[in-house]
């Protein structure tokens, strides 16, 4: 009976501590995708319009991308619906082709519709092969539109690479528990 004890006490400690820990990296994400939409805004680049009228949009404060060849890309953000934030999102590509260097992006993908963000919240969504995203400077986004009711934009932080597909990129999501 004391080693049943002891095994129930570990094992709610253990999983006290790893819900903390995520639940402080939930909050740092959070934290630095308020952050990146604020800079995004203060831009001046059009995005209002986006954030304003999308059905939801998903924040990525910070996507790493490197590769030689062999590429990759990760990058976890929040997703907002109605301008509320409804859960979390993370971002993953593999690519093989004509790419070198690393770069660290913030990339915000808008939703035109209730479909277009339920099918991305049913965590099955990808961007076809074709997809890319609009690099944000002044003036860029006026002219976006909506592509299959998805609109990306992406915002380079540091580095270099050449590379600026979107596609193949595959994407999961966790809604925020109340």
């Amino acid at each position: 009976m004391k080693i049943l004890k002891s095994f129930t006490f570990t094992t709610l400690l253990f999983l006290a501590i790893g819900l903390n820990a995520q639940n402080n990296k939930d909050q740092k994400i959070i934290k630095d995708a308020t952050k990146a939409k604020d800079k995004i805004m203060k831009m001046d680049i059009g995005l209002d319009h986006f954030f304003t009228n999308s059905a939801g949009y998903v924040v990525f404060p910070n996507v790493g991308k490197g590769g030689f060849i062999i590429g990759g890309a990760s990058g976890n953000g929040v997703v907002y619906e109605n301008g509320t934030m409804v859960g979390m999102a993370d971002l993953k590509k593999l690519s093989v082709g004509l790419q070198a260097g690393g770069q660290a992006i913030t990339e915000v993908i808008f939703f035109e519709t209730e479909a277009d963000l339920a099918k991305f919240k049913e965590g099955d969504f990808e961007f076809s092969a074709e997809a890319s995203a609009v690099a944000l400077k002044s003036g860029v986004s006026v002219n976006a539109k909506y592509r299959d009711g998805v609109a990306v934009f992406a915002l380079p932080k540091a580095g270099l690479m050449a590379d600026a597909s979107v596609g193949g990129q595959k994407f999961d999501y966790k809604p925020i528990i109340k």
